[in-house]
Parts: structure tokens; sequence; C-alpha cells
């Protein structure tokens, strides 16, 4: 796995960040289209550009490491400690301890192996990390109780002298992300249980019954030895002699409660993240890219423990945007991007703006609408819309009428390249729909006033008919942002918009594009429960469509089968008249998969619908009870009284139509659990 002599690698590996990139530097970029309710993973950007003997080394090392989990590292880490004779009387230990000594041999022989530090050996160092990081998730059972130890040799690795030594360990690094936040977070939880029962028990100290002050000192020296360790003073005081015995009260004065973060686990999770952040700063080209990669991963991860630190990470993030070339300007965006995405509102700060916004407006204005520097730009700025909410309304005009004026250009170029100037290039359209789609979803109403002055309709339907599979699944995905937030300027085309996403469901349709047709369903549903009748003329065929998703859902993405349950269940709300005839054909497998739904606003619309298909058509449902009561049972918590009623009301209705001892018999079939949870309805 060390770098070969001819490896191309080692000849840009020296490149400094003053040399502009060329054309053939950049990397060939695909923009995913907007998926909603999507259960689909990208895989993380390859670290190693060209395919090699290494790189293929590395991703075997990993599948083997996936497969067979600890069980290789007896195997493993004596060869990553070829150079080094390591004290096989630890081996001899893993018979006894297991998993346990493995990981401690292994973090042994990982600071042997990094402590040799002289330049001849810097392949073999480089190679060993790679490694390191190869069986990380894999081995991380075997790994996890030296972390604090492995990530310790990892950080000052992040200083070496060679670069690819610097790069490699930012992605070896970013491999333990998860799990070093999870170790921090199991260090923190147990504190701040401790520290709930001690405000409980403080006031106690001083109740007006004796034995209760009394029982109370006696559970907080019980917990004196945790409530140390999160920052408590203890202070021992001498309150009374009573007769013979002697009472010692425990009185606790509380600290800052700021303390509490700084154990063990976040202090590494700090050192990694500065490390990170001072590589993203390297003037190597090679190091920028995998400590951005990096840190786009540990952001990811981190999500709302980023808050504390969004000042200086920001200031981090956009010095580097002053100093980066064009291949890693794109990956810089996708991490300013990530990071919108971790932390949400909470980057709507005034203080935040002034650092973020002011030089990705003007990099915005300084491309041109042709540019393909302007995709990475589009999908960064969706990710802020999105975050800021109300608060990206100050940007959000010029952004907009940019957004249609690129697709008006591109649906020009498609015809006549002659007159639109531009050549042809369909992902500037899904950049541009996906972004209308971030600032639907992130202005919410107030995107009205701008949908009102412009001729988005028109272009919407027009995208929503287009030959590409991906233009029409972020058309559809816009449709649907639209409907829940401005549906009244969709109405003069709404019939041909709902013919539209209807088409998509066909049988050959989804087996084209399962996406389209996701996003397609998850849009009618929108606009059902905000036009109602007007979609009465599609829900026969699209229930059909729907009905036959769902009984043949075999390797159909979760997401399809999901939005397909809920928007069957939002056409039954809003027109049961019309799907109550046809339950008998489809009501099992709609039960089935609405189990499978969290709880939320969507699955609440699809339960109406089913509440509205019982009253309409009983005996169409009352076959197949059992289903209907298990998809009630899979609520775990209904917090609108109006729709806890609303069920109860069908239940007690199916109860009194069948009599006590059917309606017995149909609950005999449930598991405890469910019988438990119908409980809460009264039958």
């Amino acid at each position: 796995m060390a770098y070969a002599e001819d490896d191309e690698a080692l000849f840009d590996a020296e490149e400094d960040e003053s040399f502009p990139d060329r054309d053939q530097d950049l990397k060939p970029r695909f923009h995913s289209s907007r998926l909603h309710g999507s259960d689909i993973t990208e895989d993380d950007e390859d670290t190693v550009n060209v395919w090699n003997l290494r790189k293929s080394s590395a991703a075997g090392l990993d599948i083997v490491s996936n497969v067979f989990g600890d069980e290789i590292l007896q195997t493993l880490m004596p060869l990553i400690q070829a150079e080094e004779k390591f004290p096989y009387h630890l081996w001899n230990k893993t018979e006894t301890y297991g998993c346990l000594a493995h990981a401690l041999a292994h973090a042994l022989e990982i600071k042997q192996k990094l402590a040799t530090t002289n330049d001849t050996s810097w392949k073999e160092r480089e190679a060993a990390v790679l490694a390191i990081g190869a069986i990380a998730e894999g081995c991380i059972n075997g790994l996890y109780p030296l972390l604090p130890e492995i990530v310790k040799f990892l950080i000052p690795l992040l200083d070496d002298k060679f670069p690819l030594i610097r790069s490699i360990t930012c992605w070896t690094l970013s491999r333990f992300s998860k799990f070093i936040i999870q170790e921090a977070a199991e260090e923190l939880t147990p504190r701040l249980f401790c520290l709930q029962i001690v405000k409980f028990l403080i006031p106690l100290l001083d109740d007006k019954f004796p034995l209760i002050r009394s029982i109370t000192c006696w559970t907080l020296s019980r917990f004196s030895k945790f409530i140390i360790q999160v920052g408590f003073v203890v202070i021992f005081i001498l309150v009374c002699i009573k007769r013979e015995a002697i009472c010692l009260h425990l009185k606790y004065v509380y600290l800052p409660f700021q303390n509490i973060g700084q154990n063990n686990g976040y202090e590494q999770f700090d050192q990694i993240l500065m490390g990170l952040l001072r590589r993203i700063l390297d003037t190597n080209k090679r190091v920028q890219e995998a400590a951005c990669s990096a840190f786009a991963t540990l952001e990811e991860e981190a999500a709302e423990e980023l808050t504390p630190r969004l000042e200086i990470i920001l200031q981090h993030l956009l010095c580097a945007y002053g100093k980066y070339q064009r291949r890693n300007m794109r990956i810089l965006y996708d991490a300013i991007g990530t990071l919108a995405d971790a932390v949400g509102s909470e980057l709507n700060q005034p203080k935040y703006l002034e650092i973020l916004m002011p030089p990705l407006i003007a990099k915005w204005q300084q491309l041109a609408n042709a540019d393909k520097d302007l995709f990475p730009l589009l999908e960064c700025f969706t990710s802020i819309a999105q975050a800021l909410g109300p608060g990206f309304s100050q940007f959000a005009e010029p952004v907009f009428q940019r957004c249609i004026g690129i697709i008006q250009i591109q649906q020009l170029a498609k015809v006549d390249y002659a007159t639109a100037g531009v050549q042809y290039d369909k992902e500037f359209i899904v950049c541009s729909l996906d972004l209308l789609s971030g600032l639907a979803e992130g202005l919410g109403s107030s995107v009205e006033s701008l949908v009102a002055t412009s001729n988005l309709r028109d272009l919407l339907l027009q995208c929503c008919t287009d030959q590409a599979a991906d233009i029409r699944q972020s058309a559809l995905a816009l449709l649907g942002d639209l409907a829940r937030v401005c549906p009244k300027h969709l109405y003069p085309r709404i019939t041909d918009f709902l013919r539209v996403a209807a088409e998509q469901l066909s049988i050959t349709a989804v087996k084209e594009a399962v996406s389209v047709a996701n996003n397609a369903c998850w849009a009618i549903g929108e606009l059902a429960v905000q036009v109602h009748q007007e979609v009465a003329p599609i829900v026969l065929t699209v229930i059909s469509s729907l009905a036959h998703i769902l009984q043949n859902g075999e390797g159909l993405n979760k997401s399809l089968l999901e939005n397909s349950a809920i928007t069957i269940g939002r056409l039954a709300w809003v027109c049961p008249e019309l799907v109550a005839p046809h339950v008998e054909h489809f009501i099992q497998s709609w039960c089935i998969t609405l189990c499978m739904i969290r709880d939320d606003y969507e699955k609440e619309d699809a339960f109406r619908g089913l509440c509205a298909i019982a009253r309409a058509n009983p005996s169409g449902t009352v076959s197949s009870l059992g289903y209907l009561c298990k998809a009630v049972a899979s609520w775990h918590e209904i917090r609108s009284q109006d729709f806890h009623n609303e069920i109860s009301q069908v239940l007690h209705g199916y109860k009194q139509m069948l009599g006590k001892e059917t309606w017995e018999q149909g609950m005999s079939t449930l598991e405890p659990p469910e019988v438990q949870r119908l409980s809460r309805f009264g039958v």
C-alpha cells in the first residue's frame, strides 16, 4: 500500500497553491437532483485520484475488514509493524482479553510505526496511516477502546513535513469522526443526567422534615464522585450533633455549567477540528483537498456540536476562499454547504452572515451564466438558503431572478444555440431548479412575491415534461415545494401539472426513472392537500399506479414506498368518495407501509385519509381490520387531540359493528405491545 516510485501522486504532491489549476486538473462533476424523502446516501469522494495498486489494496482492505471485522487485527498489525519488533506477549493475552487486547496491541504498533520520523521511511508511515483509515469502520469494535490513543497518535501527523502524510491523516481522521463524536457524547450524557438528579436533590437539603434532609445528604454523598467530575465543589458541613449520632450533611455549590463539556472526548474533538482547519489553510493543494473533504465528513457527524465553534470555522473557511484555486474551490463550496446543513438556523446571525456572505455574493456576481464553476456555488447557495430560512430574504431576489434567467437561456440553447449564445448543458437547469426549491423551502410563503412577478409557472411546466429524467426530477420537487408555500400561483395550470405528474407513475415510467416517480408521487400529495377537489380527475389513475407500487415494492427504494402510502392517504382524505370503493384491493399493502413511516404531519395526513375511507366504506376494510389496527399501533405519540379522537371514533365504530366476541378475536392476533398502544383509544 506504499506509494510506488512512479506513482503520479508523488509528482503532484508538491504542487503549491500559487499554481493555477489547468482545465485537465478539474474532475468531471455531476449534480444529484433533488429527491424528497431520499434514503439513498452518496459515496464519499475518493481520496486517491488515480485507480492503482495502492488504491485497490486499500479498498480491498476496507472490504475485508467489513466482512471479517476484528478477526483480521491479529494478522494485519504485524504487517503494519513490519520494521519494528512487536511485544508478542500482548498477542498471547488476546486469548484471554479478546478485542480489547487486539486494540491495545494495535495502538502500541501504531505508536511505534508513527514514531519513526526519518525521511526515508515516510512512505511506509503514510501507508500505515492509510491502513488504519481503511480498517476504521470494519474493525471499530476492536479499536474503539483505544480510540483516544489512536487519535492522539494521529493528530501530530497533521503537521508532518511530508504533504502526503498530512493529506492521508486528514482522511483517516475523517474515517473515525463518527466514533469520536459518539465517544464524546457518551462521556457527556451520564454527566448531564447526574446534573439533573443533583438539581432535584439540592432543594431537599432544606426540606422541613429532618429525615428527608438526612437521607438527601446520604444520597448526594453517593453521587459525590460523579459530581466532582462534572464541575461541583463539595463542602462538608457539620450541621448538627443530636444525642450520640453525628449527622454529616453535604451541601453542593454549583459551578458554571460550561465546564461540563470539557471532557477528554470533546478535547480531542476540538483538537481534530482545529487540526483540520489548519490543514484547510495548508499551502499544498493536495492537503487542502484532503482536509476540506475530511472536514465536510466531520461536519455531517458533528452537526449541532459545531454551533459554539461557528465563528472560528467560518473564519478559516473564508480565509481558504481567498487562496484556493478552481479545483479545491469546488470542495470548499461543498464544505460550506455541509456546514449550513449541519447547523441550520444557527447560521442566521449577523456576525456569521458578515463573514460568510460577502465573498460568496462577490463570486456569484463574477461568474457568467455559462461558467461551469457556477454549479458548486448554486449547490452551496441551496444549502445556505434552507439553513437561513427567512434570513436569506435579503439575498433572495437577485438569486431568484438569476435562476430564472439561467433556465430560460438553457432552454433556448437546447433549440437555438446561435441565438442563446451558450452551449446547452442540462446541469445548469437542474442546479437552478434545486436552488429555487431551496428558496421555497427556506423563505416559505415569502417566496410568493418573487413567484408572482415571474414566469416560473410556465418554465416549470416545461421542465416537468423535459426528456431528461434529472430535469423532471428536480422540476417535480420544485412543484411540490411551491404547492406547499404558494399554491395559488399554480392554479392556472393545475390540471396540466397533475396530468404530467400522474404520467410519471405508470409502470413503465417507474422502471425507467424511479426517482422521478418518487418526486411526482410526493408532489401530487402536496397538491392534493392544497387544491382538494381539483385533483379528482387524476385520482383513480394515481391510486391504481400507487397500489401497484405498494403491492410490488420489492427492490424499490423505501422513499417511493413511503411517499406512495402518504399520497394514497392524502387523496383519500380529500376525495374519499372516489377512493373508498377500491380500498379492499390495496388496504393490506397500504397499512403495512404506513407502519414503516415515522410519526410526523405527513403520516397524520395519510391516517386522516384512512379514517375517511373507513367511514365511507367500513365493509371494504373490515376484512383487513388486523392490518389497520397494526398501522394505528405504529404511532408512538399522537399530539393532536382532534386526530386522536378521529382514530378513536373509527376503532369504536368497528368494535360496535363487529361485536365484543369478534373484536376480541381480532385483537388476539396482535402483539401485546400493539394491543397496549391501541388501549390509548379506549378499545
